[in-house]
């Protein structure tokens, strides 16, 4: 049995990073590690191929080979889904589906066969079974949440490491948060399930191999969402598998800004080598987080609580939303002041959307005010916002412009540096420059220092960093990376607005 795994491809946006990848000289950002894992899940005497379609083309030569094509995706993919089924059903081969996105909006893919809901963990192996048989059927879905403890190791032997960027591990599933933009509740549910540290370690030790990874991703929702086993269980082993890897490399994930809270989580995660954070700050107003129900949030001084995390030795990157039903026309501006005080890296500025499954989109829903197609760029969304489209639009490119400027970048790197004060740690990341990094030198060089919008202020930036913060050479230029990818998706969002002035932003409600 030929299996073809298929990945679409990702449309542009901010996380698909491709300015910082052609610097690198990376293809993509990461790996899709939930197609790695359900190939683990099949049965070893069938033939797998698995196609990325963001590293490289799905030939014709790949769709005639397989006996069925299984397709796994998440919203953003949308786009990327119907080239493929196309593409497939000119060789009329069977398709087999899974993943976030079928699972809330497999109704609108008939041209799909089946339908593997919900975890693979549960539904693939009596769509397998019936599959074996003969008889599969066209839906396989259950209301219950996988053990995540029973996931096999992903199989990492169907990707070229070296096209990604940054390895991937996923440790747990599940929010106990209830914010109403997010369908991370109601695909995986509120009480989060955990690897165990074996399970964990195993992963990285994959990682290790084969591959030279700067930086590897614990792709969880909210990486503390069981603070309990979270610090007695998987950090103390990070720790001690650290102990034995001197030039392992740094750990990135998404986490909840109240980690501010807990010192020791703080000083724990350092010590494991976690040195990026994800935090989504949505709205610097009380009332919005209150009716987007982001209660994490609320009740704090949330400059404080980021610079607090940044002086600890952490770089973050936070996420925020405009066109809330409460936002004024003030909001950009407090926004834009806001980030700029803050003097995180990385911020992502989003439009309201409202994903399939979350209690928003059921509120839009009831309120008709629902459009009936989107995708999850930035600049665009499902809903009629209260806010009048023009109004948002502009404001929209007026907080990209505000923050994703050179200048405005640069002077976010200038605070960052007055904040962050270095806690020590047992085991410091460290690295090894060897001969194969040499072109990507030769690259920084070529985009950076000499580029006609950006390189007069990250030349004056390693400036700086050379007199007063030498020991963060690789900080200086990971910003100016940053600041490149940032102001490319600036002139991005600014080409879209000039074409369509009202919007498509929001789907010409205008």
């Amino acid at each position: 049995m030929n299996i073809l795994l298929v990945y679409p491809e990702m449309p542009q946006t901010y996380f698909k990073l491709d300015n910082i990848l052609k610097i690198l000289g990376k293809k993509m950002s990461f790996a899709p590690v939930g197609l790695l894992t359900v190939a683990s899940m099949l049965p070893k005497e069938w033939n797998k191929k698995l196609i990325d379609k963001n590293v490289k083309p799905l030939l014709d030569s790949d769709v005639e080979w397989a006996d069925l094509v299984m397709i796994s995706a998440m919203n953003a993919h949308v786009p990327g889904i119907a080239p493929v089924i196309e593409q497939c059903k000119k060789f009329n081969k069977k398709i087999a589906a899974g993943g976030p996105l079928f699972t809330h909006e497999h109704l609108k893919f008939p041209e799909i066969d089946y339908f593997i809901l919900n975890e693979a963990e549960i539904t693939l192996q009596p769509f397998i079974n019936d599959f074996i048989a003969g008889k599969p059927k066209k839906i396989y879905s259950s209301k219950e949440f996988a053990s995540v403890t029973e996931s096999p190791l992903p199989d990492w032997s169907l990707v070229n490491k070296n096209d990604y960027a940054y390895g991937t591990v996923q440790y747990s599933r599940g929010c106990p948060y209830m914010c109403d933009f997010c369908d991370v509740t109601a695909l995986f549910g509120r009480k989060p399930r955990v690897k165990t540290p074996e399970q964990v370690i195993a992963e990285l030790e994959i990682l290790l191999n084969n591959g030279k990874f700067e930086n590897i991703i614990f792709a969880d929702d909210n990486f503390m969402g069981n603070k309990r086993v979270l610090k007695s269980e998987l950090l103390p082993a990070l720790i001690e598998w650290r102990d034995k890897h001197k030039y392992a490399p740094a750990f990135s994930t998404q986490i909840t800004i109240n980690v501010a809270d807990d010192e020791e989580l703080m000083q724990m995660l350092l010590e494991a080598g976690f040195r990026q954070l994800l935090i989504g700050i949505e709205s610097i107003s009380e009332e919005s987080l209150k009716l987007m129900r982001k209660n994490q949030n609320t009740g704090r001084n949330i400059l404080a609580d980021l610079h607090k995390i940044q002086q600890r030795g952490f770089l973050l990157m936070t996420g925020y939303i405009v066109g809330l039903d409460d936002d004024k026309e003030t909001v950009f501006r407090d926004q834009v002041n806001f980030i700029q005080e803050s003097g995180v890296i990385m911020n992502i500025i989003n439009i309201l959307k409202a994903p399939p499954g979350t209690e928003l989109y059921d509120r839009m829903e009831r309120e008709n005010r629902l459009l009936p197609e989107f995708d999850f760029v930035e600049s665009r969304s499902n809903i009629i916002t209260k806010m009048k489209p023009e109004v948002l639009a502009s404001g929209l490119a007026y907080v990209m412009g505000g923050v994703y400027s050179p200048q405005a970048a640069y002077e976010r790197y200038m605070k960052y540096f007055g904040l962050e004060k270095k806690s020590k740690v047992r085991n410091p990341i460290q690295r090894k420059i060897t001969l194969a990094e040499i072109p990507t030198i030769f690259r920084i060089v070529r985009y950076l220092t000499f580029d006609k919008d950006v390189g007069k202020h990250f030349r004056k930036l390693m400036f700086y960093v050379w007199k007063h913060e030498r020991q963060n050479l690789d900080k200086g230029v990971l910003f100016g990376m940053i600041m490149q990818h940032q102001f490319e998706q600036w002139k991005r969002l600014e080409k879209v607005l000039n074409e369509y002035p009202v919007n498509t932003v929001i789907e010409k409600v205008a």
